[in-house]
């Protein structure tokens, strides 16, 4: 018997050697489709190569596609393990042919693996064509040799594939297998169709048309093949059984639960260990490729399908979390085909182990809740919808999960009252927004939030990506449109572009249609915490609501940027390292150019502390460890160690970003909770340099730095400054630094040298710019000097010069330096009765510009700003005197 895992590799081998391209898996979120909400087909990845928007990988291709279908139209969830067939998880094995060869040699590729290379009987096959397609009927006449009736014209969608309304379309021809009449139905197109006899194992699109929006078909310049085989349906082919559940991977998943719950898979469990062997499968890829649990959007059907295979784990009477558990059985089955699995398998089996943790306690509070209920209906009764959205509303317990608790029992739940439940809600929450003052500016906001639900961010793995626009806002109003030269807000239903959050700088970037629209995002907003408003600017063509556009961040400013955002993250830790543990976040700033960081600490940091912490930080990023992500409750996060950053807001789960070498006791260098964009590695950052540190407010300091290119380039201008300075100083740039010593030395020596030979001039009765060192007003001796030059300090030494020198009399002196004035008067002993040395020198400051002055009644000093008026100050005195002596 083929396993699952060489039958997968026997079909990319087959058509390898037919020189198809073996494209890997895409990842199962959509990033050129923002209208899905999972890849839900093999022709998925590839829709873009079909519409010309994308150069094909080559002429040829095949792949196999994860798959996933529990969200939206394509929803198989309620059906999942009490079907045959019916799967949240999948593998579309496909071959496809973009231009190249087209009906006859697909029909023909389809027919030689089938019957000669896989040895299925020709008995059992038989193939449906449109009914109009006569070219595919003759040509599987031909090939295949099936008699005409084994060759069935259907009339219908199911045999004319279309992409969407417009766009590439075609007649298709699928091959159904017969498992044989002891099973009941019949043929494609016969009343019984829907009987499991007759199952389809592989649907081959011929694309050679274009539809226009008037419904007109015209042939296609270079028709394509487009096919999908259920890797799980044709195993079950190969491996001789009707049941998908039955192939050898859900046998040894489901043997994995039976092990771990001691419940056989037999009778009423035998839907149980079904939905779990699947669900593992959808939740464990969907956490591969990025998506966790959450209340919107794809993180919400996430948790759906947790949470429905962690009630059956509970039907089954796991006392314990289960899931996580069965992780490492998926593992050896699928991990060596996607090695995603491998790489993610400690995140899978963290977040299912959390999440099933958290779910029991909903789940016992619940069905007790519940049990009480609907203790006194009956099988065809309904339980209130009141009741069923009090569950979910106070207690956590979804509607979903409540309808299926009470399937067994043939009890239904309102919908309607439940509906009208949430609306009232919804209502009520609205008036409450309307109600708050200033935000009611907001209601834009709040309008499309509630309309369109959060926007989803895909820009932790991605910077391109495609969105759906749900709303344009213009001067706080929505507008439908915006054309050239026009600004608005654009809100997409999903985006790479981060919105401005826990000091983080938005993205910007470009937005863009292949039919010629252009716009430029300047920065992007997060409205209410939960949309993405993109500031852009219609630089050419036009945009509407319901357009599919493609968003592009300028990959090299959020390269900067987030450099910075995870050098603040080893800041912290190298603060507190250096510092102490006192030391907390209390803001930040990460931009493109700079980041900011500010903390706890009641004194300024030492040029020591500040060379340690530089150290430190650039050690980490040296060892270029992996940036890890882990996704926790808040008191989990918390009680592991982690750090929460200043500003975050955190919901039921927060991301954990660990960054830097493990420690003595497998603690990371830092870990913080922390929802931005970050580096792969600390080595990313590749540098980081502290320019400034300073004083924000009462113990709260600020680190100022730069990182990467920006650290380097202010590195280079400070040796460009420091050469230009040994240039300067006529000596080599590492002996700056003595020469200057040496410099500074000179200038005091001069400088001491300059005040003695300025005081010796002065009291030799030179320098003096106002007239005779010596006058007399009205009898009394007067001595008053202008002096350039003079350090302030040396006027109180002049004065008491002046003073012995008179003997009996009153002296002011006024020093000139750079365009300010230092005055200050003195008066002798014999004198003091009648003049007032403060007096006279307030006197002289009022003429200087400037206000009081103080001192002693024999010696007093101040100053002012208009040096200019030096003479008039002296003049001031001199009037002083005059009316003194008049009085």
């Amino acid at each position: 018997m083929q396993s699952t895992n060489d039958i997968r590799r026997s079909f990319l081998d087959y058509f390898g050697a037919h020189d198809h391209a073996e494209v890997p898996s895409a990842p199962l979120v959509p990033h050129n489709d923002p209208t899905l909400m999972f890849v839900n087909a093999g022709m998925v990845p590839f829709k873009n190569v079909f519409t010309g928007l994308e150069t094909a990988p080559a002429p040829r291709a095949t792949s196999s596609q994860k798959c996933v279908r529990a969200g939206g139209k394509h929803n198989d969830l309620d059906n999942v393990g009490y079907t045959a067939r019916h799967h949240t998880f999948f593998e579309m094995l496909g071959n496809f042919s973009f231009g190249d060869y087209f009906k006859e040699q697909a029909i023909l590729h389809a027919w030689t693996l089938l019957t000669r290379e896989w040895g299925l009987d020709p008995g059992r096959l038989m193939a449906t064509v449109y009914h109009t397609d006569d070219e595919a009927f003759d040509l599987w006449r031909k090939i295949s040799g099936l008699p005409e009736d084994r060759i069935i014209r259907i009339a219908t969608s199911d045999n004319f594939w279309s992409m969407g309304d417009t766009g590439p379309c075609g007649p298709c021809s699928e091959v159904f297998y017969d498992h044989g009449d002891h099973i009941p139905g019949g043929p494609p197109g016969s009343p019984d169709e829907d009987g499991d006899r007759f199952i389809e194992i592989w649907n081959l699109v011929f694309m050679q048309f274009e539809q226009s929006a008037d419904g007109e078909r015209t042939s296609l310049p270079k028709p394509s093949i487009d096919t999908g085989m259920g890797l799980e349906r044709i195993a079950a082919v190969m491996q001789g059984v009707h049941d998908n559940y039955d192939i050898d991977t859900f046998k040894a998943l489901i043997a994995a639960s039976e092990s771990q719950t001691g419940v056989p898979a037999e009778g009423a469990e035998r839907a149980s260990h079904r939905i779990i062997a699947d669900h593992l499968r959808s939740t464990s890829f969907l956490l591969a490729d990025g998506v966790l649990p959450s209340n919107e959007g794809r993180g919400y059907v996430l948790r759906r399908i947790m949470r429905r295979a962690m009630r059956h784990a509970h039907l089954l009477g796991a006392k314990v979390p289960l899931m996580h558990r069965l992780v490492p059985q998926l593992v050896t089955e699928m991990g060596q085909a996607f090695p995603e699995l491998q790489r993610g398998q400690a995140l899978i089996e963290e977040v299912l182990e959390r999440e099933e943790t958290q779910f029991r306690r909903t789940l016992e509070k619940g069905l007790g809740l519940l049990d009480d209920a609907t203790g006194n209906l009956g099988e065809g009764e309904s339980l209130n919808g009141e009741v069923a959205f009090k569950l979910y509303d106070t207690y956590g317990f979804p509607y979903d999960l409540t309808e299926d608790a009470l399937r067994a029992r043939g009890i239904g739940v309102d919908r309607e009252g439940f509906d009208a439940a949430m609306a009232r809600q919804k209502e009520a929450a609205r008036a409450a927004w309307k109600g708050s003052g200033d935000a009611a500016s907001d209601t834009v906001w709040f309008d499309i939030a509630e309309r369109e639900g959060s926007t989803e961010f895909t820009g932790y793995s991605a910077t391109v990506g495609e969105g759906r626009v749900v709303a344009l806002v213009r001067d706080g109003a929505e507008v439908d449109a915006a054309g050239e030269g026009e600004s608005v807000q654009v809100v997409v239903n999903q985006t790479p572009f981060y919105g401005e959050s826990g000091g983080q700088s938005g993205d910007s970037g470009t937005i863009g249609t292949p039919d010629g629209l252009r716009m430029t995002v300047t920065d992007t907003d997060k409205p209410l915490g939960r949309l993405h408003a993109h500031r852009a600017t219609v630089e050419a063509g036009s945009i509407k609501v319901g357009d599919i556009v493609r968003l592009d961040v300028d990959a090299e400013r959020r390269d900067r940027i987030r450099a910075n955002h995870s050098a603040t993250h080893l800041v912290h830790a190298a603060l507190r390292n250096t510092l102490g543990d006192h030391v907390t976040q209390k803001g930040s700033l990460v931009a493109e150019e700079r980041l900011r960081f500010d903390f706890s600490h009641p004194k300024p940091l030492t040029a020591e502390e500040i060379a340690a912490i530089e150290a430190e930080v650039n050690a980490e990023i040296r060892a270029n460890e992996p940036v890890g992500t882990r996704l926790m409750s808040p008191d989990d996060a918390v009680a592991a160690g982690a750090l929460a950053l200043f500003g975050e807001k955190y919901g039921d789960e927060v991301r954990v970003l660990t960054m830097g070498r493990p420690g003595d006791a497998g603690r990371h260098y830092s870990v913080e909770l922390c929802g931005g964009t970050h580096v792969l590695a600390t080595g990313d950052i590749a540098l980081f340099r502290i320019v400034s540190e300073s004083a924000v407010s009462s113990g709260v300091r600020r680190i100022e730095a730069l990182t990467g290119e920006a650290a380097r380039q202010w590195l280079v201008d400070r040796e460009e400054a420091l050469k230009s300075a040994a240039a300067t100083l006529k000596t080599a740039p590492d002996d700056v630094a003595t020469r200057i010593a040496a410099l500074v030395d000179e200038r005091r020596s001069l400088e001491k040298e300059l005040a003695e030979a300025r005081k010796q001039l002065a009291l030799s009765g030179g320098g003096c710019a106002s007239g005779p060192a010596q006058e007399n007003i009205g009898g009394v001796a007067f001595s008053g000097q202008v002096i350039e030059g003079l350090d302030p300090k040396e006027l109180r030494p002049l004065l008491d010069e002046a003073k012995q020198r008179l003997g009996s009399g009153v002296a002011a002196i006024c020093a000139v330096n750079d365009g300010k004035a230092a005055f200050a008067a003195a008066v002798t002993e014999d004198l003091i009765e009648r003049f007032n040395a403060v007096d006279l020198v307030r006197a002289g400051v009022e003429a200087l510009g400037g206000k009081g002055g103080g001192g002693r009644p024999d010696m007093a000093q101040g100053g002012g700003p208009d040096a200019t008026q030096a003479a008039a100050a002296l003049d001031a005195v001199r009037s002083a005197l005059r009316e003194t002596e008049a009085a």
